[in-house]
């Protein structure tokens, strides 16, 4: 009986350690849906500068969304909207009360099955940006007009 129940325990374990999944249940290798970079610029010199602190909030449909407050920064990555819409609106200020300008981010999705763990990875194209509100930020400029990977600066905020 004894003999019966360590082979049991045993098939049990082996059997556990079996059924663990592969690499592919977690989405570690960066194979999400990209984040567009923003980076910041003087007006005055077009060189990229470091800001001392920035508050950037995101409306995502259903209101804005706080993503919180950064120090010394050269550039931010901000998750963009993943539904249906063909725009997204970022909020950018000094302060945490303070005046914030409001940019739209407009673009055309495409969509790729990566894996049953990551799921669906989504690709923005023909990114173009308007500035709705421009204080603090007084213009924009674009950059890399598609967002694959978080490499390529795809907005700059001139201050």
């Amino acid at each position: 009986m004894k003999y019966c129940t360590y082979v049991i325990i045993a098939l049990c374990s082996l059997l556990m350690i079996w059924s663990c999944g592969g690499d592919d249940d977690i989405c570690e290798s960066g194979e999400g849906t990209p984040r567009i970079k923003v980076a910041f610029k003087s007006q005055a010199t077009g060189k990229e500068v470091t800001l001392d602190s920035l508050y950037v909030a995101v409306d995502y449909g259903s209101g804005k969304v706080q993503l919180g407050k950064l120090r010394n920064i050269n550039s931010r990555l901000i998750p963009l909207r993943v539904d249906d819409s063909p725009y997204t609106d970022v909020y950018f200020r000094f302060a945490d009360k303070g005046v914030e300008s409001h940019v739209r981010v407009g673009y055309t999705t495409k969509t790729t099955y990566v894996s049953p763990g990551c799921g669906i990875k989504k690709t923005y194209e023909n990114l173009n940006s308007q500035l709705i509100q421009p204080t603090p930020v007084i213009s924009i400029e674009a950059g890399l007009n598609q967002i694959e990977n978080e490499d390529k600066t795809n907005l700059f905020l001139l201050f």
